[in-house]
């Protein structure tokens, strides 16, 4: 389906939130038991169907590279047997985890007679707009259904043929449980005109949730009718203070830029306080060089043999690639200070072993995650114990960082009295 007119758009879009809508009244009282074996039942097919989505996706890549996708577009693009089974691990650990829908939150007793619950319920219908990478309509889908919502899936032009394949296994899951098909499904097309009117779909969908670069993300949040939680970039920060470990700060730095450059955990700036480079000296860039990053540095540091000299626009920018900006500080404050200028409230970590300094970064900072001794790679919902993520917020209402299940349900309250009347 291609070559949409606004009106087709708005046409199929309200088709499939009336039936996301319909399907979602079901979600809210289904079992934690029917949802559980759907999800299962889901792992088990996305299993089954490996090479069927492994085709797929080589036809979207053959896509990628005649579009000019980047090498880290192409990376996140690109599934094999152990992203297929990581799919299908993040499916199994979404299921196993305790159902986040009807938890009592608070409750308490009044003077008054009234016994007042306030209870976790399902948003409702969840909207995912998403770039290049198929394996997130299995986390998105996932995570929605856990907490009881039914979830469009709008994924990148690139990834259609993947993702329609995953999605295919979605709804057997579905269907062997007992819940309705239209509890997950997928726009069929790449036309841009679909997001437009998922982004106007008031009294369909109730949040919309972007998964991508700088250009989705700031797409939706202007032209979004409806609530969105999302993140423009992930510039996130390392800094190695003067009283960080050296073996310590060797392996995070190397990891939080290296593991993949693609994501956005990703390190994108690695601030050197003066204390640490007067006893260590240039070793955290040198080991950078040495995995074949090009590292931007500032002053005297671009000095060292292999390094380049920064340019101003080089912080705050998101690289998503073997790059990293570079800076030397003169202790935590000006650390902070720096963070707080050219960070996007995603991901940063301190290396120390002073646990004031630890303390001032986490204090002086107010990003989604803050971390000590640790590798920025770590922001993801799957390591923090989620199953999966639909994606990292960071703005400040409702849901921040790593987004579950648990973030994905609102609230109401259950009120109990005995014949109780106000006076």
């Amino acid at each position: 389906m291609t070559d949409l007119t606004q009106t087709d758009a708005d046409a199929l879009i309200a088709s499939l939130g009336q039936r996301a809508r319909e399907a979602a009244i079901a979600l809210a009282q289904a079992s934690a038991e029917d949802k559980r074996a759907a999800l299962t039942g889901a792992a088990e097919a996305i299993l089954a169907a490996e090479q069927e989505i492994l085709d797929a996706n080589a036809e979207d890549m053959h896509f990628g590279r005649e579009k000019g996708l980047s090498p880290a577009m192409l990376d996140r693009l690109m599934l094999d047997s152990e992203r297929i089974r990581a799919m299908a691990d993040g499916l199994r650990a979404v299921a196993g985890q305790a159902d986040p829908v009807g938890r009592v939150l608070a409750e308490w007793d009044r003077p008054n007679g009234l016994h007042i619950q306030r209870v976790a319920t399902p948003l409702g219908v969840i909207g995912v707009i998403y770039e290049s990478r198929p394996n997130v309509t299995a986390d998105a889908a996932a995570l929605a259904l856990k907490a009881g919502n039914a979830v469009i899936l709008r994924g990148g032009s690139e990834s259609l043929h993947s993702s329609a394949a995953i999605h295919r296994a979605l709804v057997k899951g579905l269907v062997q449980a007992g819940l309705p098909e239209a509890s997950v499904q997928l726009i069929p097309t790449r036309d841009r005109a679909a997001v437009a009117a998922m982004l106007r779909a008031q009294g369909l969908i109730d949040v919309i949730v972007p998964r991508g670069g700088k250009g989705l993300v700031g797409l939706v949040q202007r032209e979004a009718r409806l609530p969105v939680f999302a993140h423009l970039e992930g510039i996130c920060h390392v800094y190695a203070d003067g009283d960080a470990d050296l073996d310590k700060a060797r392996r995070v730095v190397l990891n939080a830029k290296t593991r993949r450059t693609g994501i956005c955990g990703a390190a994108e700036c690695l601030l050197i306080d003066r204390a640490f480079y007067d006893r260590h000296h240039g070793v955290l860039i040198q080991d950078l060089l040495d995995a074949g990053i090009e590292v931007r540095a500032e002053g005297e540091l671009a000095e060292i043999p292999g390094a380049s000299r920064a340019e101003a626009s080089d912080f705050g920018q998101e690289f998503l690639d073997k790059i990293i900006a570079v800076k030397l500080v003169d202790g935590v404050d000006e650390a902070i200070d720096h963070i707080r200028r050219y960070g996007s409230g995603h991901t940063e970590s301190i290396l120390t072993e002073n646990d004031a300094t630890a303390a001032r970064f986490f204090s002086g900072l107010d990003s989604a995650i803050l971390m000590r001794n640790a590798s920025t790679q770590f922001a993801d919902g799957g390591e923090f114990g989620m199953g999966a993520e639909i994606g990292i917020a960071t703005g400040k209402m409702h849901a921040r960082g790593p987004v579950g299940a648990e973030q994905l349900t609102s609230f109401k309250y259950l009120v109990i009295g005995d014949g109780t009347i106000r006076p």
